[in-house]
Protein backbone atom coordinates (compact mmCIF):
# COMPACT_ATOMS: atom_id res chain seq x y z
CA UNK A 1 0.00 0.00 0.00
CA UNK A 2 1.38 3.40 -0.91
CA UNK A 3 1.90 5.85 1.91
CA UNK A 4 2.88 9.43 2.61
CA UNK A 5 6.46 10.65 2.28
CA UNK A 6 7.28 13.66 4.44
CA UNK A 7 10.17 16.06 4.50
CA UNK A 8 10.76 15.52 8.20
CA UNK A 9 10.14 12.56 10.54
CA UNK A 10 8.60 14.85 13.16
CA UNK A 11 5.07 14.10 14.35
CA UNK A 12 3.96 17.68 13.66
CA UNK A 13 5.73 19.51 10.86
CA UNK A 14 6.52 23.22 10.93
CA UNK A 15 4.69 25.62 8.66
CA UNK A 16 6.24 25.67 5.19
CA UNK A 17 7.40 22.04 5.23
CA UNK A 18 6.30 19.99 2.21
CA UNK A 19 4.63 16.59 2.35
CA UNK A 20 4.20 14.28 -0.64
CA UNK A 21 1.22 12.00 -0.14
CA UNK A 22 -1.23 9.67 -1.86
CA UNK A 23 -3.79 9.95 0.96
CA UNK A 24 -6.48 11.84 -1.05
CA UNK A 25 -6.22 9.31 -3.91
CA UNK A 26 -6.35 6.37 -1.49
CA UNK A 27 -9.48 7.72 0.22
CA UNK A 28 -11.21 8.21 -3.16
CA UNK A 29 -10.21 4.74 -4.39
CA UNK A 30 -12.00 2.96 -1.52
CA UNK A 31 -15.17 0.95 -1.99
CA UNK A 32 -17.99 1.44 0.49
CA UNK A 33 -17.26 -0.20 3.85
CA UNK A 34 -18.64 -0.49 7.40
CA UNK A 35 -16.43 2.46 8.32
CA UNK A 36 -18.30 4.71 5.88
CA UNK A 37 -21.62 3.44 7.17
CA UNK A 38 -20.67 4.31 10.76
CA UNK A 39 -19.51 7.77 9.74
CA UNK A 40 -22.71 8.50 7.84
CA UNK A 41 -24.86 7.22 10.70
CA UNK A 42 -23.05 9.42 13.21
CA UNK A 43 -23.26 12.47 10.94
CA UNK A 44 -26.78 11.91 9.66
CA UNK A 45 -28.24 11.84 13.13
CA UNK A 46 -27.24 15.48 13.54
CA UNK A 47 -29.57 16.41 10.71
CA UNK A 48 -32.17 14.29 12.48
CA UNK A 49 -31.66 16.59 15.46
CA UNK A 50 -32.15 19.67 13.31
CA UNK A 51 -35.30 18.19 11.77
CA UNK A 52 -36.56 17.38 15.23
CA UNK A 53 -35.93 20.94 16.43
CA UNK A 54 -37.55 22.66 13.47
CA UNK A 55 -40.53 20.32 13.44
CA UNK A 56 -41.12 20.66 17.14
CA UNK A 57 -41.13 24.43 16.76
CA UNK A 58 -43.59 24.17 13.88
CA UNK A 59 -45.79 21.47 15.44
CA UNK A 60 -45.90 23.27 18.76
CA UNK A 61 -46.92 26.61 17.24
CA UNK A 62 -50.58 26.10 18.09
CA UNK A 63 -49.77 24.93 21.61
CA UNK A 64 -47.51 27.93 22.23
CA UNK A 65 -50.33 30.26 21.17
CA UNK A 66 -52.64 28.59 23.68
CA UNK A 67 -50.07 28.22 26.45
CA UNK A 68 -51.17 29.79 29.70
CA UNK A 69 -47.59 30.92 30.31
CA UNK A 70 -46.50 32.13 26.86
CA UNK A 71 -49.63 32.96 24.83
CA UNK A 72 -47.70 33.69 21.63
CA UNK A 73 -49.16 35.41 18.58
CA UNK A 74 -48.35 34.30 15.02
CA UNK A 75 -45.84 37.16 14.86
CA UNK A 76 -44.21 35.98 18.12
CA UNK A 77 -43.83 32.48 16.70
CA UNK A 78 -42.32 33.89 13.51
CA UNK A 79 -39.93 36.01 15.61
CA UNK A 80 -38.81 33.01 17.67
CA UNK A 81 -38.29 30.98 14.49
CA UNK A 82 -36.18 33.77 13.06
CA UNK A 83 -34.18 33.88 16.32
CA UNK A 84 -33.36 30.18 15.83
CA UNK A 85 -32.21 30.85 12.29
CA UNK A 86 -30.23 33.93 13.32
CA UNK A 87 -28.43 31.78 15.88
CA UNK A 88 -27.72 29.21 13.19
CA UNK A 89 -26.25 31.95 10.99
CA UNK A 90 -23.90 33.31 13.65
CA UNK A 91 -23.04 29.83 14.89
CA UNK A 92 -22.14 28.70 11.38
CA UNK A 93 -19.85 31.70 10.87
CA UNK A 94 -18.06 31.46 14.21
CA UNK A 95 -17.74 27.71 14.32
CA UNK A 96 -17.01 27.53 10.58
CA UNK A 97 -13.95 29.69 11.09
CA UNK A 98 -12.87 27.47 14.00
CA UNK A 99 -13.50 24.28 12.00
CA UNK A 100 -10.91 25.22 9.39
CA UNK A 101 -8.54 26.37 12.12
CA UNK A 102 -8.68 23.66 14.82
CA UNK A 103 -10.21 20.73 12.94
CA UNK A 104 -13.52 19.06 12.20
CA UNK A 105 -13.62 16.59 15.08
CA UNK A 106 -13.16 19.00 17.99
CA UNK A 107 -16.02 21.15 16.73
CA UNK A 108 -18.35 18.14 16.74
CA UNK A 109 -18.27 18.01 20.52
CA UNK A 110 -18.31 21.76 21.16
CA UNK A 111 -21.35 22.44 19.00
CA UNK A 112 -23.22 19.35 20.22
CA UNK A 113 -22.73 20.39 23.84
CA UNK A 114 -24.14 23.84 23.09
CA UNK A 115 -27.13 22.26 21.37
CA UNK A 116 -27.81 19.92 24.29
CA UNK A 117 -27.78 22.65 26.91
CA UNK A 118 -29.81 25.13 24.88
CA UNK A 119 -32.56 22.77 23.77
CA UNK A 120 -33.01 21.49 27.32
CA UNK A 121 -33.23 25.11 28.52
CA UNK A 122 -35.97 25.81 25.95
CA UNK A 123 -38.24 23.50 27.91
CA UNK A 124 -37.93 25.91 30.86
CA UNK A 125 -38.89 29.07 28.91
CA UNK A 126 -41.14 31.51 30.77
CA UNK A 127 -41.74 34.30 28.23
CA UNK A 128 -41.00 35.31 24.65
CA UNK A 129 -37.55 36.72 25.47
CA UNK A 130 -36.35 33.55 27.21
CA UNK A 131 -37.85 31.26 24.57
CA UNK A 132 -36.29 33.25 21.71
CA UNK A 133 -32.91 33.37 23.51
CA UNK A 134 -32.79 29.61 24.04
CA UNK A 135 -33.90 29.02 20.45
CA UNK A 136 -31.11 31.34 19.29
CA UNK A 137 -28.51 29.32 21.22
CA UNK A 138 -29.94 26.03 19.95
CA UNK A 139 -29.64 27.36 16.40
CA UNK A 140 -26.03 28.40 17.05
CA UNK A 141 -25.15 24.83 17.97
CA UNK A 142 -26.90 23.38 14.92
CA UNK A 143 -25.37 26.01 12.63
CA UNK A 144 -21.90 25.04 13.80
CA UNK A 145 -22.70 21.41 13.08
CA UNK A 146 -23.49 22.19 9.44
CA UNK A 147 -19.96 23.33 8.67
CA UNK A 148 -18.02 20.54 10.36
CA UNK A 149 -20.29 17.78 9.14
CA UNK A 150 -20.50 18.76 5.47
CA UNK A 151 -16.72 19.20 5.43
CA UNK A 152 -16.22 15.75 6.90
CA UNK A 153 -18.58 14.08 4.44
CA UNK A 154 -16.66 15.53 1.51
CA UNK A 155 -13.25 14.59 2.93
CA UNK A 156 -13.96 11.03 4.10
CA UNK A 157 -16.41 9.67 1.51
CA UNK A 158 -15.00 8.36 -1.81
CA UNK A 159 -15.71 10.55 -4.84
CA UNK A 160 -17.96 8.00 -6.54
CA UNK A 161 -20.42 8.10 -3.60
CA UNK A 162 -20.03 11.73 -2.54
CA UNK A 163 -23.15 13.26 -4.09
CA UNK A 164 -25.63 10.59 -3.05
CA UNK A 165 -24.16 10.35 0.44
CA UNK A 166 -24.28 14.09 1.03
CA UNK A 167 -27.90 14.27 -0.10
CA UNK A 168 -28.90 11.33 2.10
CA UNK A 169 -27.24 12.83 5.19
CA UNK A 170 -28.84 16.22 4.63
CA UNK A 171 -32.14 14.56 3.77
CA UNK A 172 -32.14 12.69 7.07
CA UNK A 173 -33.38 16.00 8.51
CA UNK A 174 -36.81 14.63 7.68
CA UNK A 175 -36.43 11.54 9.83
CA UNK A 176 -36.08 14.00 12.70
CA UNK A 177 -39.08 15.89 11.39
CA UNK A 178 -41.13 12.70 11.55
CA UNK A 179 -39.92 12.00 15.09
CA UNK A 180 -40.83 15.53 16.11
CA UNK A 181 -44.26 15.21 14.55
CA UNK A 182 -44.91 11.86 16.22
CA UNK A 183 -43.73 13.24 19.56
CA UNK A 184 -46.00 16.25 19.21
CA UNK A 185 -49.00 14.02 18.45
CA UNK A 186 -48.59 12.25 21.76
CA UNK A 187 -47.32 15.08 23.93
CA UNK A 188 -49.94 17.61 22.81
CA UNK A 189 -52.87 15.25 23.22
CA UNK A 190 -54.90 16.64 26.17
CA UNK A 191 -56.01 13.11 26.99
CA UNK A 192 -52.38 12.14 27.59
CA UNK A 193 -50.78 15.25 29.08
CA UNK A 194 -51.58 18.79 30.07
CA UNK A 195 -50.53 20.71 26.90
CA UNK A 196 -48.65 23.20 29.10
CA UNK A 197 -46.40 20.33 30.19
CA UNK A 198 -46.48 18.52 26.85
CA UNK A 199 -44.74 21.20 24.79
CA UNK A 200 -41.97 21.43 27.39
CA UNK A 201 -41.40 17.67 27.36
CA UNK A 202 -41.35 17.76 23.55
CA UNK A 203 -38.17 19.86 23.57
CA UNK A 204 -36.49 17.42 25.92
CA UNK A 205 -36.68 14.78 23.16
CA UNK A 206 -33.92 16.64 21.36
CA UNK A 207 -31.69 16.75 24.42
CA UNK A 208 -32.05 13.00 24.99
CA UNK A 209 -31.32 12.24 21.34
CA UNK A 210 -28.31 14.56 21.52
CA UNK A 211 -26.79 12.44 24.29
CA UNK A 212 -26.92 9.42 21.96
CA UNK A 213 -25.21 11.42 19.23
CA UNK A 214 -22.44 12.41 21.65
CA UNK A 215 -21.45 8.76 22.06
CA UNK A 216 -21.68 8.04 18.32
CA UNK A 217 -19.29 10.92 17.58
CA UNK A 218 -16.38 8.90 18.95
CA UNK A 219 -16.66 6.72 15.81
CA UNK A 220 -15.50 9.58 13.59
CA UNK A 221 -11.79 10.34 13.12
CA UNK A 222 -10.33 13.70 12.20
CA UNK A 223 -10.23 14.39 8.47
CA UNK A 224 -6.91 13.04 7.10
CA UNK A 225 -7.00 15.72 4.42
CA UNK A 226 -7.20 18.45 7.08
CA UNK A 227 -4.40 16.81 9.09
CA UNK A 228 -2.12 16.69 6.03
CA UNK A 229 -2.34 20.43 5.46
CA UNK A 230 -2.01 21.29 9.14
CA UNK A 231 1.32 19.58 9.72
CA UNK A 232 0.18 16.21 11.10
CA UNK A 233 0.89 13.75 8.26
CA UNK A 234 1.81 10.83 10.52
CA UNK A 235 -1.56 11.01 12.27
CA UNK A 236 -3.31 11.24 8.89
CA UNK A 237 -1.43 8.18 7.69
CA UNK A 238 -2.44 6.14 10.77
CA UNK A 239 -6.11 7.02 10.25
CA UNK A 240 -6.08 6.10 6.57
CA UNK A 241 -4.28 2.80 7.22
CA UNK A 242 -6.90 1.95 9.83
CA UNK A 243 -9.68 2.71 7.34
CA UNK A 244 -7.95 0.59 4.69
CA UNK A 245 -7.88 -2.39 7.03
CA UNK A 246 -11.68 -2.46 6.80
CA UNK A 247 -12.20 -1.32 3.20
CA UNK A 248 -10.95 -2.43 -0.23
CA UNK A 249 -9.72 -0.30 -3.09
CA UNK A 250 -11.73 -0.49 -6.30
CA UNK A 251 -9.78 -2.79 -8.67
CA UNK A 252 -9.76 -0.22 -11.46
CA UNK A 253 -8.27 2.39 -9.12
CA UNK A 254 -5.33 0.39 -7.77
CA UNK A 255 -2.95 1.83 -10.35
CA UNK A 256 -4.27 5.38 -10.13
CA UNK A 257 -3.03 6.44 -6.70
CA UNK A 258 -1.50 9.73 -7.75
CA UNK A 259 0.48 11.71 -5.20
CA UNK A 260 0.09 15.36 -4.31
CA UNK A 261 2.60 17.81 -2.82
CA UNK A 262 1.24 19.96 0.02
CA UNK A 263 2.95 22.77 1.91
CA UNK A 264 2.10 22.84 5.61
CA UNK A 265 0.26 25.80 7.14
CA UNK A 266 -1.18 26.49 10.60
CA UNK A 267 -4.14 28.42 9.21
CA UNK A 268 -5.37 30.35 6.19
CA UNK A 269 -5.46 34.16 6.59
CA UNK A 270 -8.90 35.72 6.16
CA UNK A 271 -7.55 37.90 3.34
CA UNK A 272 -6.64 34.76 1.39
CA UNK A 273 -10.02 33.26 2.19
CA UNK A 274 -11.80 36.32 0.80
CA UNK A 275 -9.66 36.36 -2.35
CA UNK A 276 -10.23 32.65 -2.92
CA UNK A 277 -14.01 32.81 -2.50
CA UNK A 278 -14.83 36.09 -4.20
CA UNK A 279 -12.06 36.56 -6.78
CA UNK A 280 -10.59 33.20 -7.79
CA UNK A 281 -13.91 31.35 -7.53
CA UNK A 282 -16.36 34.21 -8.09
CA UNK A 283 -18.77 32.28 -10.40
CA UNK A 284 -18.91 29.42 -7.90
CA UNK A 285 -19.62 31.93 -5.13
CA UNK A 286 -22.56 33.27 -7.14
CA UNK A 287 -23.94 29.75 -7.55
CA UNK A 288 -23.53 28.98 -3.84
CA UNK A 289 -25.18 32.22 -2.78
CA UNK A 290 -28.11 31.77 -5.16
CA UNK A 291 -28.75 28.15 -4.17
CA UNK A 292 -28.50 28.74 -0.43
CA UNK A 293 -30.62 31.92 -0.42
CA UNK A 294 -33.41 30.44 -2.54
CA UNK A 295 -33.73 27.19 -0.61
CA UNK A 296 -33.51 29.00 2.74
CA UNK A 297 -36.47 31.23 1.95
CA UNK A 298 -38.42 28.44 0.26
CA UNK A 299 -38.02 26.03 3.14
CA UNK A 300 -38.03 28.19 6.22
CA UNK A 301 -40.83 30.49 5.13
CA UNK A 302 -43.12 27.57 4.34
CA UNK A 303 -42.14 24.98 6.91
CA UNK A 304 -41.91 27.26 9.94
CA UNK A 305 -45.47 28.40 9.20
CA UNK A 306 -46.77 24.96 8.21
CA UNK A 307 -48.80 24.55 11.40
CA UNK A 308 -50.19 28.09 11.17
CA UNK A 309 -51.61 27.46 7.70
CA UNK A 310 -53.25 24.24 8.88
CA UNK A 311 -54.72 25.74 12.05
CA UNK A 312 -55.73 29.17 10.69
CA UNK A 313 -57.03 28.24 7.23
CA UNK A 314 -58.07 24.60 7.62
CA UNK A 315 -59.06 24.63 11.31
CA UNK A 316 -56.81 21.68 12.15
CA UNK A 317 -56.47 21.20 15.90
CA UNK A 318 -52.94 21.96 17.23
CA UNK A 319 -52.56 18.44 18.62
CA UNK A 320 -53.40 16.99 15.17
CA UNK A 321 -50.79 18.96 13.19
CA UNK A 322 -48.27 16.14 13.60
CA UNK A 323 -50.45 13.82 11.53
CA UNK A 324 -49.96 16.13 8.55
CA UNK A 325 -46.23 16.62 9.10
CA UNK A 326 -45.62 12.86 9.00
CA UNK A 327 -46.54 12.36 5.30
CA UNK A 328 -44.93 15.71 4.43
CA UNK A 329 -41.70 14.47 6.05
CA UNK A 330 -41.91 11.23 4.10
CA UNK A 331 -41.99 13.09 0.79
CA UNK A 332 -39.02 15.19 1.86
CA UNK A 333 -36.93 12.16 2.80
CA UNK A 334 -37.80 10.19 -0.33
CA UNK A 335 -36.57 13.03 -2.56
CA UNK A 336 -32.86 12.78 -1.68
CA UNK A 337 -33.12 9.01 -1.26
CA UNK A 338 -34.55 8.35 -4.73
CA UNK A 339 -32.97 11.23 -6.66
CA UNK A 340 -29.60 11.28 -4.91
CA UNK A 341 -27.79 8.78 -7.15
CA UNK A 342 -28.75 10.82 -10.22
CA UNK A 343 -26.53 13.63 -8.94
CA UNK A 344 -23.59 11.21 -9.34
CA UNK A 345 -24.69 9.83 -12.73
CA UNK A 346 -26.68 12.42 -14.69
CA UNK A 347 -24.60 15.10 -13.02
CA UNK A 348 -24.69 17.94 -10.52
CA UNK A 349 -25.51 20.85 -12.79
CA UNK A 350 -28.39 19.16 -14.62
CA UNK A 351 -30.01 17.75 -11.49
CA UNK A 352 -29.67 20.94 -9.47
CA UNK A 353 -31.29 23.01 -12.21
CA UNK A 354 -34.05 20.39 -12.59
CA UNK A 355 -34.93 20.07 -8.89
CA UNK A 356 -34.85 23.80 -8.23
CA UNK A 357 -37.06 24.66 -11.21
CA UNK A 358 -39.52 21.84 -10.52
CA UNK A 359 -39.86 22.98 -6.91
CA UNK A 360 -40.66 26.54 -7.99
CA UNK A 361 -43.20 25.58 -10.65
CA UNK A 362 -45.02 23.08 -8.45
CA UNK A 363 -45.29 25.52 -5.54
CA UNK A 364 -46.94 28.11 -7.79
CA UNK A 365 -49.50 25.52 -8.87
CA UNK A 366 -50.25 24.33 -5.33
CA UNK A 367 -50.27 27.92 -4.05
CA UNK A 368 -52.83 28.94 -6.65
CA UNK A 369 -55.11 26.05 -5.69
CA UNK A 370 -54.74 27.11 -2.04
CA UNK A 371 -55.58 30.72 -2.93
CA UNK A 372 -58.84 29.83 -4.70
CA UNK A 373 -59.89 27.62 -1.79
CA UNK A 374 -60.31 24.27 -3.54
CA UNK A 375 -57.99 22.32 -1.24
CA UNK A 376 -58.60 20.55 2.05
CA UNK A 377 -55.95 20.08 4.72
CA UNK A 378 -55.31 16.59 3.32
CA UNK A 379 -54.99 17.59 -0.35
CA UNK A 380 -52.87 20.62 0.59
CA UNK A 381 -50.47 18.30 2.44
CA UNK A 382 -50.37 15.84 -0.47
CA UNK A 383 -49.46 18.63 -2.87
CA UNK A 384 -46.75 19.84 -0.51
CA UNK A 385 -45.41 16.27 -0.42
CA UNK A 386 -44.91 16.41 -4.19
CA UNK A 387 -43.40 19.92 -4.14
CA UNK A 388 -40.93 19.09 -1.43
CA UNK A 389 -39.98 15.73 -2.91
CA UNK A 390 -38.01 17.84 -5.38
CA UNK A 391 -37.26 20.75 -3.03
CA UNK A 392 -35.64 18.48 -0.44
CA UNK A 393 -33.16 17.12 -3.00
CA UNK A 394 -32.56 20.68 -4.21
CA UNK A 395 -31.86 22.04 -0.73
CA UNK A 396 -29.50 19.17 0.06
CA UNK A 397 -27.70 19.79 -3.22
CA UNK A 398 -27.06 23.38 -2.15
CA UNK A 399 -24.99 22.13 0.80
CA UNK A 400 -23.25 19.64 -1.49
CA UNK A 401 -22.34 22.41 -3.92
CA UNK A 402 -20.81 24.85 -1.44
CA UNK A 403 -18.91 22.08 0.35
CA UNK A 404 -17.22 20.43 -2.65
CA UNK A 405 -16.45 23.32 -5.02
CA UNK A 406 -14.01 25.29 -2.84
CA UNK A 407 -10.48 24.36 -1.69
CA UNK A 408 -9.83 22.26 1.42
CA UNK A 409 -8.41 25.13 3.48
CA UNK A 410 -11.55 27.27 3.19
CA UNK A 411 -14.18 24.53 2.86
CA UNK A 412 -15.83 24.82 6.28
CA UNK A 413 -15.80 28.61 6.27
CA UNK A 414 -17.23 28.62 2.73
CA UNK A 415 -20.10 26.40 3.89
CA UNK A 416 -20.63 28.68 6.87
CA UNK A 417 -20.45 31.89 4.87
CA UNK A 418 -22.87 30.89 2.15
CA UNK A 419 -25.21 29.23 4.62
CA UNK A 420 -25.11 32.38 6.76
CA UNK A 421 -25.66 34.82 3.90
CA UNK A 422 -28.33 32.63 2.34
CA UNK A 423 -30.15 32.10 5.60
CA UNK A 424 -29.89 35.77 6.54
CA UNK A 425 -31.33 36.78 3.17
CA UNK A 426 -33.96 34.09 2.85
CA UNK A 427 -34.31 32.11 6.05
CA UNK A 428 -34.55 34.78 8.72
CA UNK A 429 -36.87 37.01 6.67
CA UNK A 430 -39.07 34.17 5.43
CA UNK A 431 -40.81 33.02 8.63
CA UNK A 432 -41.52 36.60 9.77
CA UNK A 433 -42.87 37.56 6.33
CA UNK A 434 -45.08 34.49 5.98
CA UNK A 435 -46.22 34.80 9.60
CA UNK A 436 -47.33 38.36 8.91
CA UNK A 437 -49.06 37.34 5.68
CA UNK A 438 -50.91 34.54 7.46
CA UNK A 439 -52.01 37.02 10.15
CA UNK A 440 -53.85 39.00 7.45
CA UNK A 441 -56.19 36.03 7.01
CA UNK A 442 -55.95 36.50 3.23
CA UNK A 443 -55.21 33.46 1.09
CA UNK A 444 -54.15 35.76 -1.75
CA UNK A 445 -51.53 37.40 0.50
CA UNK A 446 -50.12 34.02 1.49
CA UNK A 447 -50.09 32.96 -2.18
CA UNK A 448 -48.03 36.07 -2.98
CA UNK A 449 -45.43 34.88 -0.46
CA UNK A 450 -45.37 31.46 -2.11
CA UNK A 451 -44.91 33.01 -5.56
CA UNK A 452 -41.94 35.01 -4.30
CA UNK A 453 -40.31 31.86 -2.95
CA UNK A 454 -40.98 30.07 -6.24
CA UNK A 455 -39.33 32.83 -8.27
CA UNK A 456 -36.22 32.61 -6.09
CA UNK A 457 -35.96 28.87 -6.81
CA UNK A 458 -36.38 29.32 -10.56
CA UNK A 459 -33.76 32.09 -10.70
CA UNK A 460 -31.37 29.86 -8.73
CA UNK A 461 -31.98 27.05 -11.24
CA UNK A 462 -30.98 29.32 -14.11
CA UNK A 463 -27.81 30.45 -12.31
CA UNK A 464 -26.85 26.84 -11.49
CA UNK A 465 -27.36 25.79 -15.11
CA UNK A 466 -25.25 28.65 -16.39
CA UNK A 467 -22.39 28.68 -13.87
CA UNK A 468 -22.58 25.31 -12.05
CA UNK A 469 -19.68 22.85 -11.89
CA UNK A 470 -19.81 19.23 -13.08
CA UNK A 471 -18.15 17.84 -9.94
CA UNK A 472 -19.69 14.38 -10.02
CA UNK A 473 -17.32 11.46 -9.32
CA UNK A 474 -14.27 13.74 -9.38
CA UNK A 475 -11.65 13.96 -6.59
CA UNK A 476 -12.01 17.07 -4.43
CA UNK A 477 -8.46 18.08 -5.33
CA UNK A 478 -9.37 18.22 -9.04
CA UNK A 479 -12.65 20.08 -8.44
CA UNK A 480 -10.82 22.75 -6.41
CA UNK A 481 -7.05 22.53 -6.02
CA UNK A 482 -5.89 22.96 -2.39
CA UNK A 483 -4.30 26.32 -1.65
CA UNK A 484 -1.40 24.44 -0.02
CA UNK A 485 -0.36 22.63 -3.21
CA UNK A 486 3.41 22.99 -3.68
CA UNK A 487 4.44 23.25 -7.34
Amino acid sequence: MQSSRVSSPAQALPGGAVVVTTIPARLDALLWSPFHTRVIAALGITWILDGLEVTLAGSLAGALKQSGTLQFSNLDIGFASSAYLAGAVLGALGFGWLTDRIGRRKLFFITLTLYLLATAATALSWDLASYATFRFLTGAGIGGEYTAINSTIQELVPARYRGWTDLIVNGSFWIGAALGAAGAIVLLDPAVLDPEIGWRLAFLIGAVLGLIVFVMRFWIPESPRWLMVHGRPDEAERIVRDIERHARHAPEREGELRSIRLRMRSHTPLREVARTLFVTYRPRALVGLALMSAQAFFYNAIFFTFALVLTDFFQVRPDHVGWYILPFSLGNFLGPLLLGRLFDTIGRRRMIAFTYSMSGVLLVISGYLFAIGVLSATTQTLLWMVVFFFASAAASAAYLTVSETFPLEVRALAIALFYAIGTAIGGVVGPVLLGALIDTGSRISVFAGYVFGSLLMIVAAVIAWQFGIDAERKPLESVARPLAVAE
